[in-house]
């Protein structure tokens, strides 16, 4: 470097070293760098020099651009982080303690519904297992023994995405999913329960949502039957719901459970809710899950965790639970 740099460079060496703020660094770098730069100026003075000084001349104006270059790098970046300190000082708020008076958030009504249910299953020596919500058609109907023909896969009920094969992904329909893969995951035993949100093309009402959660249950193990279906039925109704409450199954049909029944529950004054779907698991399902119904069986069950908790709370209209209104909320 030659004199001349050297004393630009001390100049811009001792500006970056008296500036303030990041602010007053933006200014030097203007003034030291910019176009009207005493460094920048030189670059173009270097045409006046004989060609055989020309070569040594630019080098040394190009080691001193980079020192102020790198000074002010280095500055701005330490510059820069001690105020961003001191303004999460000034910011910092001590939550420690509520003021008094302050009103305080807790969880949504269904979230207390969902905690609550899977704090029971867990205690009956169910584990909570999980699944996308962006499903392959094959997990969402074919390995659950739903043929291609079934009205639950008409575009009218089942939300498609655009991914991939027309009509190959969906917004999942119901948690059923989570079986399937939980069976080509892992060896039975088999002790599960899935909460989760699904969706399906319905009209918004006072008992339908196009956007719900359901919990579902799944036991794969070997002698699995009916009767051991009907038993945690009812322990977990007694469990929920507490004593005075019962549960029956009444004979239906599902695609995937063989026999398949609905299940009600008998509230202390002697009427009946129904609440969901159970059965004893297909041996097809099974099959689609990697596991050989002749060693192994099991049985499903499902319900609407929101109209779970309607029932809990006292509600008259789903669509109460997604209006976000603090004044309904604040009353759970």
């Amino acid at each position: 470097m030659t004199s001349a740099h050297e004393s630009m460079v001390s100049a811009a060496i001792a500006a970056i070293g008296a500036a303030a703020s990041t602010v007053e660094l933006k200014a030097i770098h203007a003034a030291h760098l910019g176009k009207q730069a005493p460094l920048t100026k030189a670059k173009s003075e270097l045409g006046n020099l004989a060609p055989e000084d020309r070569k040594a001349a630019g080098q040394a104006l190009n080691t001193a651009r980079k020192t102020v270059e790198a000074a002010l790098a280095e500055a701005e970046q330490s510059m820069a982080r001690a105020e961003l300190d001191a303004q999460l000082a000034t910011e910092t708020m001590d939550l420690t303690e509520i003021p008094s008076g302050t009103s305080v958030g807790h969880a949504h009504i269904v979230a207390q519904a969902w905690e609550e249910l899977e704090d029971v299953f867990v205690g009956m020596g169910f584990r909570v297992a999980e699944g996308p919500e962006v499903e392959t058609d094959w997990y969402n109907f074919d390995a659950l023994n739903l043929p291609p023909e079934h009205p639950a896969r008409d575009g009218f009920d089942t939300i498609y995405v655009n991914h991939g094969e027309p009509g190959q992904t969906v917004l999942r329909t119901h948690t059923s999913p989570v079986q399937i893969r939980t069976m080509l995951d892992q060896k039975p035993p088999i002790y599960i329960v899935a909460p989760g949100r699904v969706f399906r093309r319905d009209t918004a009402d006072a008992t339908h949502m196009p956007v719900f959660h359901q919990i579902e249950g799944l036991v794969v193990d070997k002698g699995i039957g009916l009767a051991h279906l009907a038993g945690t039925i009812e322990a977990f109704t007694t469990a929920y719901f507490g004593e005075g409450f019962s549960s029956r199954l009444r004979p239906n049909h599902f695609p995937f459970t063989e026999p398949s029944a609905e299940f009600d529950i008998q509230r202390p004054d002697g009427s009946w809710l129904e609440l969901g779907g159970c059965g004893v698991v297909h041996p097809h399902v099974l099959r689609s899950g990697g596991i050989d119904p002749e060693e192994y069986s099991g049985f499903a069950f499902g319900f609407g965790i929101d109209r779970l908790a309607l029932l809990k709370f006292g509600v008259d209209d789903l669509r109460e639970l997604f209006t976000n209104d603090v004044r309904f909320l604040s009353q759970f």
